[in-house]
């Protein structure tokens, strides 16, 4: 009998183009939230031609990778297609429930962090609560909110765990943007700073409960502080 012959399998150029583009912005090549290069710059550096390189671009952006923007460009919008999902389904999610997610993530990440941390981690996280306090300080709110989301992704990163990591790094940008736009008063700000103290503390002294209790409480305090009340006079001294 005869057998059927299986069709060879070659990627078409585009194909080709995609996975190469896909792995540089994988790779940090392009990080989020830049201008990627302009057609002409990468049709002569990649060397193809206008239609396949647009069919390429075209497809990273139905994957969620890109962003066309009328009249300014391209840019890169997340760093894997996992990342664009999730950016979506928590963009679209409630408030209440990205905390929850939260607190459920930092507090498991905090307990092992405790467990695991090596000395090299433990100074990491000390000198960006140095920095931490030297933003609100400040006077540029947004420095107050990277330099938290450093921290934050500092001690996931201390847990040790690949993919808890990976997942909270992919939600990261959700994470840390639910409270982005909240103004702190001088008393809720030194609240805020002696939280972080004290997780670094447990951290330290590798008390894992202490660590999660922590970890909690910053979210609870961020939610419970989301809506200042009106009229309270107080001014603006950061924002998480």
């Amino acid at each position: 009998m005869t057998r059927i012959k299986t069709p060879r399998r070659t990627a078409s150029l585009s194909a080709q183009l995609v996975d190469s583009l896909r792995s540089h912005i994988e790779a940090g090549g392009w990080p989020v939230g830049t201008r990627i290069p302009p057609e002409q710059v990468l049709m002569e550096e990649l060397g193809v031609g206008r239609s396949t390189l647009r069919e390429a671009l075209g497809a990273l952006t139905h994957l969620g990778l890109l962003e066309a923007r009328a009249g300014d460009g391209t840019y890169v919008r997340s760093s894997s297609e996992l990342q664009a999902v999730m950016l979506r389904r928590a963009g679209a999610a409630e408030r209440e429930n990205v905390l929850e997610l939260r607190t459920v993530l930092e507090e498991y990440a905090s307990g092992a962090a405790a467990l695991r941390r090596d000395d090299e981690e433990l100074h990491r996280l000390r000198e960006l609560l140095a920095d931490a306090d030297a933003a609100a300080a400040g006077e540029d709110p947004s420095l107050a909110v990277s330099v938290d989301a450093l921290f934050h992704r500092a001690v996931v990163r201390a847990s040790r765990n690949d993919l808890l990591i990976e997942v909270y790094d992919h939600l990261g940008t959700a994470l840390s943007s639910s409270s982005s736009g909240l103004t702190w008063n001088a008393a809720q700000a030194e609240e805020h700073a002696g939280l972080h103290r004290r997780l670094v503390d447990a951290i330290e002294a590798r008390d894992a409960d202490g660590a999660r209790e922590a970890a909690g409480t910053i979210v609870r305090l961020t939610r419970d502080h989301e809506a200042p009340a009106p009229g309270s006079g107080s001014g603006s001294v950061g924002e998480r």
